[in-house]
Parts: structure tokens; sequence; C-alpha cells
């Protein structure tokens, strides 16, 4: 819904990302869809992070913790999007979107960070 007030937005994102609640971050090398089921990162120590959101203001809403995701596999297209997850390991997939800034190659052994307040939702 377009022009929707700030508080309403904001309620919204509350309702999806529950402050404080542990999600996990999962990388992509093809978009994810509507469903999370393909594209994942597989391969060397590559695991989905967890993640957990503040409460939102304006709109958006921000990590409250960083992520580190170490000994990625080769990817020579990158990883240009994300996905948010219910559990480390299967779990429901709760959407995702596109990475800023991880489309290049990524070498073998590479770590990718994430800071505090760097993944970020909306309704938008």
């Amino acid at each position: 819904m377009a022009r929707l007030p700030a508080a309403q937005e904001n309620a919204g994102l509350n309702a999806m990302f529950v402050p404080s609640t542990t999600y996990y971050l999962a990388l992509y090398t093809t978009d994810p869809s509507t469903t999370g089921a393909s594209g994942e990162v597989t391969g060397g120590s590559y695991a989905r992070q967890a993640i957990a959101f503040g409460s939102a203001s304006s709109g958006s809403q921000a990590s409250t913790n960083a992520q580190n995701f170490t000994g990625m596999p080769v990817e020579s297209g990158g990883v240009p999007y994300f996905g948010l997850f219910t559990a480390a390991t299967s779990g429901t997939y709760l959407g995702g979107g596109t990475s800023s800034g991880l489309s290049g190659a990524i070498s073998a052994g590479s770590t990718i960070s994430f800071a505090i307040g760097a993944v970020t939702t909306s309704l938008s």
C-alpha cells in the first residue's frame, strides 16, 4: 500500500520482524524470489548468520548486531541478493532483496561483514 503514515509502517515492520527476536541472514547468488528456495550460497564455511532488528522508526528497521560470513567459497558473480529466515538451517523464508556492493567476485576464504545497522528493512 502506498503512502502509509510512518506510524503504520513502523507497526507493520515491528509485526514482521519483532524487535530483539533472532532471525538469520542468508546470502544468495541469484534472486531468492518469494520463496528463498534456490540460489543460497553453499560451500566453504558459509553459514547463515544471526541477525536481530531494533524497533522501527521513520518507516525502516535496522539490524542491532553485526554479521560475519567467514570462509566464503568462490563466487565469481558475487552475492547480489540476501534473504531472511527463522532458522540457521531450513526454517521459514521471510523475504529478501538485493544487497549493496556485493556483486563483484568473491575469492575463496573471504569474509563478508555487515556492521551494526548495515541491514535494514522497509515496506517500500
